[in-house]
């Protein structure tokens, strides 16, 4: 087989599926759509992502997207093979080592099949949240097996470069321990900090800033997804997550040191402060390799249509490039503050071109 797709199918039109096939729709490749909710297959079929698979016709497909929780990729797998559906078969489950466990369990043709995993998201879930630029830029691990066919990795190979992703091969048990880290122990330490706003007083939600909310924004996410997400990787996470807690630990002792008066126990406390900031500084950029240091320029801006256009009119004007941009809003008021990250020799550049239209530069 070459490694064109023409027909692909995806099982599963939650975020990650329908997603996948809008992007695959814009390179014009036939997209077959299968959920066993029908609403969800409907919804994506409205969006553009495809039209409903009719198993019954028998018709092959170049390539089969299993887009369902890790805990059923290996039965839905048996089951397309056993039908014939595809010529080959992968899957984008965020877990990789026991769906593949289990498929050789099952029997399933592992020559066919390269399980992957885009690593791109979002806090929200469902076909109604999916784009087609979802994987712009992102990488896209790729775990073949010894097993693996060439034909099967060369057409999920074309699958990443038809969503625009970036591939990675790794070996299922080092990604299943890497997304522990990046990935799956932050949403359980997010959702631990807003945990603690569940009962939180009025007072204290009315001083909610643009902290809080960046610090727990993906704790939102669909709680039954992210259980069978955390239990097909429950021991590399354990394991982070008891790494956390340690630091964590220390850092309420050195805080109740502090407070009963002894002044070295900041030490400690600094430790881990300048542990994170190093932590943090290793974050890729947006482009790969180091995070490149920008400048942040603040912007008063209303809170009313088109006021965003009109301040990105003004980065195109001057030939400035917004590398990225939060919003912070004020509680209360008709307005806030937009924060554009751009290269430092643009930055000056920028402020003058703003006061001089009228924009308030803090």
């Amino acid at each position: 087989m070459d490694s064109e797709l023409r027909t692909v199918l995806v099982v599963g039109t939650g975020l990650i599926g329908t997603s996948v096939a809008l992007a695959l729709r814009q390179k014009d490749v036939r997209v077959l759509l299968a959920d066993r909710d029908q609403g969800a297959v409907r919804l994506a079929r409205e969006l553009g992502a495809g039209e409903e698979w009719q198993p019954e016709r028998g018709e092959p497909v170049d390539l089969a997207v299993i887009a369902v929780p890790p805990a059923h990729v290996a039965d839905e797998l048996l089951e397309l093979q056993r039908r014939g559906t595809a010529a080959a078969y992968t899957d984008v489950a965020s877990v990789k080592a026991e769906p593949i466990e289990r498929a050789a369990e099952l029997g399933c043709d592992l020559s066919a099949y390269v399980a992957s995993h885009p690593l791109a998201g979002r806090e929200k879930s469902g076909p109604g949240a999916a784009r087609a630029d979802l994987f712009l830029g992102r990488p896209w691990a790729l775990c073949p097996t010894p097993q693996a066919a060439p034909a099967a990795k060369a057409a999920v190979l074309r699958l990443v470069e038809l969503c625009g992703a970036n591939p990675v091969e790794v070996d299922a048990g080092d990604h299943d321990r890497a997304v522990a880290v990046v990935s799956h122990a932050p949403h359980v330490a997010a959702s631990a900090v807003a945990a603690r706003l569940a009962d939180a007083t009025e007072v204290a939600l009315g001083l909610a800033g643009q902290g809080v909310r960046d610090v727990t924004r993906i704790a939102g996410g669909d709680p039954g997804l992210w259980l069978g997400i955390l239990s097909g990787n429950a021991s590399p996470v354990a394991e982070v997550l008891e790494a956390v807690a340690h630091d964590l630990a220390e850092a309420a002792t050195a805080l109740r040191a502090l407070a009963e008066g002894d002044g070295t126990a900041g030490d400690d406390l600094v430790h881990l402060l300048k542990r994170g900031v190093a932590g943090h500084g290793r974050i890729p950029g947006k482009h790969g390799g180091p995070a490149p240091a920008y400048v942040v320029v603040q912007v008063v801006i209303g809170d009313r249509p088109g006021q965003l256009a009109r301040l990105f009119q003004v980065c195109d004007e001057v030939g400035v490039n917004v590398e990225d941009v939060r919003l912070e809003h004020a509680p209360g008021l008709p307005l806030g503050i937009a924060e554009l990250s751009v290269q430092p020799d643009a930055a000056s550049v920028l402020t003058a071109a703003l006061h001089e239209r009228g924009w308030q530069v803090p």
